[in-house]
């Protein structure tokens, strides 16, 4: 709960993968939308932490934490925020290459990767195809350099 009494707000940590032109989103199984990687913090992990860890567990991508650039923590969900880390690669990954460990449990059993393929998309392609909360977060933060929101 927070001080107002109201429960406190979940807080997902991602990472925005870019070379300033082009953005690595993942196909999230089962679902029409695509996303970037992102998830929970475990208890007592630190906001970047949690967010390279994801990178790792839904891409493969062994990254330092360091390498991380903070983007802000935006408004996501009525249930959640998103803390929002940058990751400037001057040569972005063959997403075919790219292996999600994550998994999750279906609705008919079947264990599922959460993402079941990856992708580079431009700005307005990536906006396109994942969901509302996250392309208007797409829409106001800086892709080249990686140095915060915009506006």
């Amino acid at each position: 709960m927070s001080e107002t009494g109201a429960p406190a707000k979940a807080v997902s940590c991602g990472v925005v993968v870019t070379d300033g032109r082009l953005i690595l989103l993942g196909h999230a199984t089962r679902s029409p939308r695509w996303d970037i990687p992102k998830g929970i913090a475990d208890p007592g992990e630190g906001l970047a932490a949690a967010a390279r860890r994801e990178l790792e567990e839904e891409t493969g991508l062994v990254i330092a934490e360091e390498a991380l650039v903070p983007l802000g923590v935006f408004a996501y969900r009525r249930d959640k925020a998103l803390a929002l880390f940058g990751l400037h690669a001057a040569a972005l990954p063959d997403p075919k290459a790219l292996h999600c460990a994550s998994c999750f449990t279906a609705r008919d059993g079947a264990i599922l990767p959460e993402f079941d393929r990856f992708g580079l998309f431009s700005r307005d392609e990536a906006i396109a195809r994942v969901g509302k909360g996250m392309a208007e977060i797409l829409g106001r933060i800086s892709l080249d350099p990686l140095r915060g929101a915009s506006g």
